[in-house]
């Protein structure tokens, strides 16, 4: 049995969106270290709102397979959740920050744990996130490129900012991965 895959492309049907169309295309030719690292993360971070566009409430909140309790409005509180712990309390030093989500040691989930399917809950959850990726991207941008090697403090371990921007790559990329499996299971839209 086949069935019908959705996409909103024309030219090429396997894809979500054609090449002229879509927000990433126009990240492709970085100029420098930093512009690369900041290039790889704006792309993932354009893929997982291409991932969740067009859903309602109960569909980003809906948990991939039990007992597991991913869902795309999970990811979104947690890469929020990531953003805050690595650019404000890591790389800005802001420890006293308080963790998104009631995130704690004793509630390591939270940010799972608390994507219901409410509208008020979507709606906070994407204003987070948009505004640690807007706050990490404005630290970034004024970051010299010749301090990539400086490091800061991460669980007492100092790490070179350059090793805290590729892990961000990394957790985008795999969180991307799985809001594929999560989209195609609610409506069989498939990545690019």
């Amino acid at each position: 049995m086949t069935s019908e895959r959705w996409t909103s492309a024309t030219v090429y049907p396997d894809m979500w969106a054609d090449p002229d169309d879509d927000a990433r295309e126009a990240l492709a030719k970085p100029v420098g270290e930093k512009e690369t690292y900041r290039n790889y993360l704006a792309h993932y971070r354009i893929t997982l709102e291409m991932k969740c566009e067009g859903l309602d409430a109960e569909q980003l909140a809906r948990r991939s397979v039990p007992p597991s309790t991913m869902s795309l409005l999970g990811l979104v509180r947690h890469l929020a959740h990531v953003e805050q712990s690595w650019f404000r309390r890591v790389l800005q030093g802001q420890t006293d920050t308080p963790a998104l989500f009631g995130k704690s040691t004793e509630t390591p989930d939270a940010d799972f744990d608390g994507a219901v399917a409410d509208p008020a809950v979507v709606e906070e959850a994407w204003a987070t996130w948009r505004r640690e990726v807007r706050d990490a991207d404005a630290w970034l941008a004024a970051l010299p490129e010749d301090e990539l090697g400086r490091t800061a403090l991460h669980h007492g371990n100092e790490i070179p900012v350059r090793d805290a921007l590729v892990h961000m790559i990394e957790e985008y990329a795999r969180h991307v991965g799985h809001a594929d499996l999560l989209r195609e299971c609610i409506d069989g839209r498939v990545g690019q």
